[in-house]
């Protein structure tokens, strides 16, 4: 009867302090927490039934038996909470709710401090919000841990099965600092961009490389063919050198556009600072033109106007036309899309607002580790095909007849 008393007093105790502290705006859970005695009961009261559990199993199995206590702080999404544990004498119980060395308790903790670090926020800042919103003090160790965890996603959606035909494909890189080895380096970060036959963007995949060059992109196209990937209308790429003979290598029938605006800029950097305005007005001519037809001719104006000035950046122009020109043939909705990289440009603008306070990288994997994170956050708005789809794919089936079957 006396127990019950004093029972019944703890809980009015209880619910007198949480009202203060709810009216308050205080956390109920935290370490001064009205239910923070109650919440550490539970805990420890599962993990003690958890430990008689494996200790009945252990007796059948020749005999263990209880050996003390240990604490341990574990911090959930309402703050820390102090619990016992106990032990047992051959060190092999090992607990479900709240395993040997894990300190962050709540999957909606981890799942707030993976979505922080994918929208940029360093360790330092995860954990300062953190004390400050669930008075929670994790380390940079345990934080690290925590984003380790989404390394084996990675790797399975690195390797996950692609649709067999993508309408367009864009190809880019960017380039960030990592640390090797105690030196910093420079890596290429390649990523190709696809829009299925429905409209919507893919990332197809991400890869890591010290830099960028036509062989690595080879061995970037062949883990796409390897992962299902068999057919790529038109292909959207800068104009590195051997990067059109790497993909017709290994998609045959790919039709490959250069991006204009890459030919552009590196025109520009051959021409004197003076005559830059108006030779851009004249180029504009050449690729803002309606046909392909007319575009030649205004190439040819061109080189007669700057072509013994400027000879290099117009046989630039000559050599390239071939890829440079292939948008010509489409109509309007197809050829904003293509004879740009814009697309993957802005996706590449989005990746920099996350990662341009980041400096240096410490390894490859945290690289993609932020990456991975801050594009599962850009993906989230691909729900919607690509404005006019419906009459983009359908000039696409006639141009690529045979390729691109449609369901009506």
């Amino acid at each position: 009867m006396e127990e019950k008393k004093e029972e019944q007093f703890n809980l009015e105790e209880i619910k007198k302090k949480a009202l203060e502290q709810f009216r308050a705006g205080k956390s109920l859970y935290g370490k001064d927490g009205a239910f923070a005695p109650l919440l550490k009961s539970f805990l420890e009261a599962a993990l003690d039934g958890e430990l008689d559990a494996h200790l009945d199993d252990e007796e059948r199995a020749g005999g263990n038996r209880r050996n003390g206590k240990t604490r341990k702080t574990v911090q959930t999404n309402s703050g820390p909470v102090e619990i016992e544990t106990s032990r047992d004498r051959s060190g092999t119980f090992e607990p479900e709710l709240i395993r040997k060395r894990e300190t962050v308790l709540a999957d909606t903790l981890e799942s707030k401090i993976l979505g922080m670090y994918g929208l940029g926020m360093s360790f330092r800042d995860i954990s300062s919000h953190l004390k400050e919103v669930y008075d929670a003090d994790i380390s940079h160790e345990t934080l690290s841990t925590i984003t380790d965890r989404i390394i084996p996603a990675i790797r399975e959606w690195q390797a996950r099965p692609l649709e067999s035909l993508y309408c367009i494909v864009w190809l880019d890189a960017m380039h960030y600092k990592v640390k090797d080895q105690g030196k910093m380096v420079s890596r290429a970060v390649y990523h190709i961009l696809g829009i299925d036959t429905e409209g919507r963007k893919e990332l197809l995949g991400m890869y890591v490389s010290e830099s960028e060059g036509a062989n690595f992109w080879l061995g970037v196209l062949s883990d796409l063919r390897n992962r299902g990937l068999e057919d790529i209308l038109i292909a959207c790429i800068d104009n590195l050198k051997g990067f059109a003979e790497a993909i017709q290598t290994t998609f045959p029938k790919t039709e490959v556009q250069s991006c204009i605006v890459h030919q552009i800029r590196n025109s520009l950097k051959y021409v004197a600072t003076k005559d830059q305005r108006p030779f851009l007005a004249d180029l504009k001519e050449v690729y803002q033109a309606t046909t392909k037809e007319f575009a030649e001719q205004q190439l040819n104006t061109l080189e007669e106007k700057w072509g013994k000035k400027y000879a290099i950046v117009i046989n630039s122009w000559r050599n390239n036309w071939p890829k440079l020109s292939a948008y010509f043939k489409y109509e309007t909705p197809i050829r904003k899309l293509i004879y740009t990289t814009n697309t993957i440009e802005g996706f590449h603008r989005q990746l920099r607002k996350v990662t341009k306070t980041k400096g240096a990288f410490p390894s490859d994997m945290a690289l993609l580790k932020l990456i991975y994170l801050a594009y599962t956050h850009i993906r989230k708005k691909w729900t919607s095909p690509l404005q006019n789809w419906s009459i983009t794919v359908s000039q696409l089936s006639i141009w690529f007849e045979g390729r691109l079957k449609l369901s009506i």
